[in-house]
């Protein structure tokens, strides 16, 4: 019988695993060439594609062949309260099963009042028209550190609907959080999302490199107000002087990682607010110390 693995060496193999499978966020116009691209992230990496206020669906299109073509995964945002009818909605959705996209990460948007039928991510799983389309792999949002608007019974029950949906049709869903600045939100939130039985695989949502001053202006954009008061409050967290480093996040999932070898999938999802190159070079130099020590990087 093999010898029970160092507590050490599994911190290193849940790091690996975690660079190795990370998801990264860009925004359409921040996109670089196909080639470019390819040059940045393994093949097969999954990139989303938010959906900013006075988008265009094309747009989000157009970003997707992008993504297809540097031989990744585009995983388009769909944001329910920006889609007009139910007509727009099958023309969003064909225009994305033709171009090959086969997963979407389902949102609500940042629109106060919604422009139709669709104020919500349930509503538009009940509209019927994502199964139509053959759709069945979709992201979902959480928040660790609660949303500014809506209350903590709602998003409960808006996550018990999306389950009953996965149970009905056999869709597949898996979790993206809001980006946290700590580890101790977000695996907090991991264990009593974990203790209520929710079994979904999960992305604890982490800006990637950024100067400090910039990723407090994301923070209070993205209604992440309470953790940009942090930020302000302690610059420590930095990782150098005035930049700010998603490594401690990342160490800290690694741990709770090699702590419960058989607990549901989790991973990280990087937004890019500093750049893909950053985020990039984050990654590489975080499994290049993973073959190391897991203290470092």
């Amino acid at each position: 019988m093999a010898a029970p693995q160092r507590p050490d060496l599994k911190i290193q193999a849940a790091l690996r695993d975690l660079t190795l499978g990370a998801s990264v966020e860009i925004l359409p116009g921040r996109l670089p060439s196909p080639e470019v691209l390819a040059g940045h992230l393994p093949r097969s990496a999954s990139v989303y594609i938010p959906y900013p206020p006075r988008s265009r669906w094309r747009d989000t299109i157009a970003t997707c062949e992008q993504v297809l073509a540097a031989g990744m995964k585009p995983v388009p945002h769909l944001p329910a309260r920006s889609v007009r009818s139910a007509g727009e909605l099958d023309d969003w959705l064909a225009a994305a099963v033709e171009t090959g996209v086969d997963s979407l990460m389902l949102v609500a948007g940042d629109r106060a009042t919604p422009a139709g039928p669709y104020p919500d991510t349930p509503a538009l799983l009940d509209s019927g028209l994502l199964a139509e389309h053959g759709l069945g792999r979709f992201g979902i949002t959480s928040y660790p550190e609660g949303h500014p608007l809506i209350g903590q019974a709602d998003l409960d029950e808006a996550l018990r609907r999306k389950t009953e949906y996965a149970r009905a049709t056999g869709a597949e869903f898996w979790i993206v959080t809001q980006f946290v600045f700590s580890p101790s939100p977000a695996l907090a939130w991991l264990t009593r999302t974990r203790d209520g039985g929710c079994t979904l695989p999960v992305r604890i949502g982490m800006p990637g490199p950024v100067a400090l001053g910039a990723l407090i202006g994301y923070a209070v954009r993205s209604g992440v107000v309470a953790s940009a008061r942090a930020l302000k409050r302690k610059p420590d967290i930095a990782r150098l002087a005035g930049r700010w480093s998603p490594t401690p996040i990342a160490l800290a999932l690694a741990r709770y990682l090699a702590d419960r070898e058989n607990t549901p999938a989790v991973n990280i999802h990087l937004f890019t607010f500093g750049g893909l190159g950053d985020a990039a070079e984050w990654l590489s130099n975080l499994r290049a110390a993973a073959v190391g020590s897991p203290e470092t990087g």
